[in-house]
């Protein structure tokens, strides 16, 4: 069954989805989820381990040789974001039991996990397959789950979020789509290991650069790159608890992930950045995110609005280190990748907690939460500090790269404006602190700790913040691994 572990990645998720509503009863769809997401999680860690220590895996799907047949390949760079995704999923699985209980109406509860798993497939299927069609199709199948879960939250404006996201990953969509189909006529080929043998010859010809014209565009709009991020506030502030702390970790580092891969593998660097010049764009962008949406989360009164917008400013780290091109740069996003999916992850699981016990996650209410609710604002405080970039915790360790590789292309400037996104990250972090532990309680001091159902998913993310922020070993020498893949250098 090892030689089929590519595929099986994607088919026995697939197939547990329809099965997770046909049980009909929460509990048992419940199961049949956490199940998926363990598999999941179990097969990326093997594939994981498998192209570090062999190489790379090329499957083909029907025993059709590419670029004839589908292929599933899986190198350093999609090994890690599928341990992102399943981690992830297997994480917040066990704290959605209690979550959606209390957030979804009992009878919709079987297909709110329908919907979660084809999510959760729907990113694995993007990133563990060679075919450009087939990231469409993937991309869609997670995208519509997507649309589904966030217009299940208990706001109306749930719904209103659902819509706006549904039209810009709609206009997203299509753009990919276009893309894709110019790079199809002119090549004749969908394989990108085939497309990217091909491409080199036709640069001359109009239609390449504006096939990777709309691909940027679309994939920047599904990943929220300023100032394509407007869907993105709503979609996380008004979602059920369980959908945000799932898609802030992993569906943005996916469409991260996407462009990596057509920027550096499907068309190569050197077309991207010394004939496209797709840095003097990416660059500026990626700077008046980390600024611009950091500054806006100062003035968020919903917390998860807050961690919103601050999430808008951590995708311009990642880009950012794209952006630059060199194997510290992008190390550094795809570093950043793992460790924002883990400080993300925590914080809005924290605010998941604040939901359940308070029923409000906007800042006034949060006043003494840290005598009340002890254990769950110390999970907030430490995914605050992750989130600033103190020492020894993961978003110290991804701004360290990142500032590494502006300073070793001689940028100092940028080098200055990563680090004023970490005081910036100081005063919208210290605002909800503040709240939580310098004001009286409000009411009768009836509120109560989070169950520990919650609080535990919580501290695995939470102390994973600290685990590899303290031994930063394994991730940094995987990021460096496949940025080295990804630029084509020896070790």
């Amino acid at each position: 069954m090892s030689q089929h572990l590519p595929v099986l990645q994607v088919v026995v998720p697939l197939l547990a989805a329809p099965l997770a509503a046909l049980v009909r009863r929460p509990r048992l769809s419940w199961l049949v989820a956490f199940l998926a997401a363990l598999w999941a999680f179990g097969v990326a860690v093997a594939l994981l381990h498998h192209v570090l220590s062999v190489g790379p895996i090329s499957y083909h799907i029907g025993d059709w040789a590419p670029p004839w047949g589908i292929e599933y390949r899986v190198d350093q760079v999609n090994a890690f974001v599928l341990l992102i995704v399943s981690g992830i999923a297997a994480v917040v699985l066990p704290y959605a039991r209690a979550s959606v209980e209390w957030e979804i109406e009992n009878e919709r509860i079987p297909l709110f996990y329908t919907a979660l798993i084809l999510c959760m497939t729907g990113l694995l299927g993007i990133s563990v397959t060679g075919d450009v069609f087939n990231v469409f199709v993937f991309l869609e199948i997670s995208s519509l789950s997507a649309y589904a879960l966030i217009a299940m939250g208990q706001d109306r404006r749930a719904l209103t979020a659902a819509y706006q996201y549904l039209i810009m990953g709609s206009v997203g969509a299509t753009f990919i789509v276009i893309g894709i189909g110019l790079m199809y006529v002119m090549t004749g080929t969908l394989n990108m290991a085939d497309l990217a043998q091909r491409l080199p010859a036709m640069e001359a010809n109009r239609t390449i650069p504006v096939a990777f014209a709309f691909l940027t565009v679309g994939i920047s709009l599904k990943l929220a790159l300023f100032p394509l991020h407007l869907w993105l506030p709503n979609a996380y502030a008004y979602a059920p608890s369980t959908v945000t702390s799932f898609i802030a970790s992993t569906a943005t580092k996916v469409a991260v992930y996407m462009l990596l891969r057509f920027v550096f593998t499907v068309f190569g660097a050197a077309f991207s950045f010394d004939v496209m010049n797709i840095d003097r764009i990416l660059t500026p962008l990626a700077l008046a995110a980390i600024v611009f949406m950091s500054l806006s989360a100062i003035y968020q009164p919903n917390v998860k609005r807050l961690l919103a917008y601050s999430s808008v400013a951590q995708i311009g780290y990642m880009v950012l280190g794209i952006s630059l091109a060199s194997v510290f740069g992008v190390a550094a996003g795809i570093l950043h990748l793992f460790n924002h999916a883990l400080i993300k992850g925590a914080l809005f699981m924290a605010m998941g907690c604040v939901m359940y016990r308070v029923g409000s996650v906007r800042i006034e209410a949060m006043a003494g939460l840290g005598r009340t609710m002890p254990f769950t604002m110390a999970a907030f405080v430490i995914g605050g500090l992750s989130l600033i970039g103190v020492p020894l915790t993961v978003g110290f360790i991804s701004k360290l790269y990142l500032v590494r590789a502006a300073l070793e292309q001689g940028m100092w400037p940028v080098a200055v404006l990563v680090l004023v996104g970490s005081l910036l990250a100081v005063i919208y972090v210290w605002k909800v602190v503040e709240v939580a532990y310098f004001r009286q309680p409000i009411g009768d001091g009836s509120i109560r700790e989070a169950p520990l159902s919650l609080l535990l998913p919580t501290w695995v993310l939470v102390l994973a913040n600290i685990w590899f922020g303290v031994d930063a070993k394994l991730t940094a020498g995987v990021a460096i691994r496949a940025a080295q893949t990804l630029l084509g250098v020896g070790s």
